[in-house]
């Protein structure tokens, strides 16, 4: 089983946000790796915009579909997730403005 990282500690959210650019790759390497060895459960993704980050929990199953489907789409899963939930939210906008829900 891989061994637990150390806790990353930063003085600032741009401090933050510059490691995280220059090791979002590894680190996503480091978890398909981790995924395809079987060592992940259910996971946490975290998905940023503007300046806020929201944390949502998703199963192995969930997140599993959501890979399979970015495949077939050409996409990263994450960008695969955000963009339905942005669509599913763009959804259920148009729906309150014709008086559907």
């Amino acid at each position: 089983m891989p061994r637990k990282p150390k806790k990353k500690r930063f003085t600032n959210r741009a401090e933050e946000a510059a490691w995280w650019e220059a090791n979002g790759d590894t680190l996503a390497d480091s978890f398909e790796k981790a995924l395809n060895e079987g060592y992940v459960g259910p996971c946490t993704v975290v998905v940023t915009g503007d300046s806020t980050a929201t944390k949502i929990r998703l199963g192995s199953r969930d997140v599993a579909k959501a890979r399979a489907q970015a495949v077939e789409r050409g996409l990263h899963y994450q960008i695969y997730l955000k963009t339905i939930i942005h669509e599913a939210l763009l959804k259920i906008e148009e729906g309150q403005k014709t008086g559907n829900s």
